[in-house]
């Protein structure tokens, strides 16, 4: 008499993860000092000072930012807020 093992069939691992990421970017403006964005991306994100300050000199210097990812909800949620601050702020999706 033969085994009566199952047998195993390989599925595929359904990908049950939100639709990741999305980003918000922050883009360079003429209006806002250096030293008011940084303090934003503190006050908004919880960032450390030097984090804040990097990401602030690479909207300066490279024109944007990347300057947070998630889901499209929340990157929306994070552009609506930094609008209130007054900064230039778009969302993405990453890739």
């Amino acid at each position: 008499m033969g085994s009566t093992a199952p047998i195993e069939v390989e599925r595929p691992i359904a990908d049950v993860r939100p639709d990741l990421p999305w980003v918000t970017i922050v883009w360079n403006d003429p209006v806002n000092l250096m030293s008011y964005v940084t303090y934003v991306f503190q006050s908004v994100f919880g960032y450390a000072r030097e984090k804040a300050e990097k990401l602030m000199l690479d909207v300066h210097h490279k024109g944007r930012a990347v300057v947070s990812s998630g889901t499209r909800e929340e990157m929306e949620r994070d552009v609506q807020t930094l609008h209130s601050y007054g900064l230039w702020a778009t969302l993405q999706k990453d890739g």
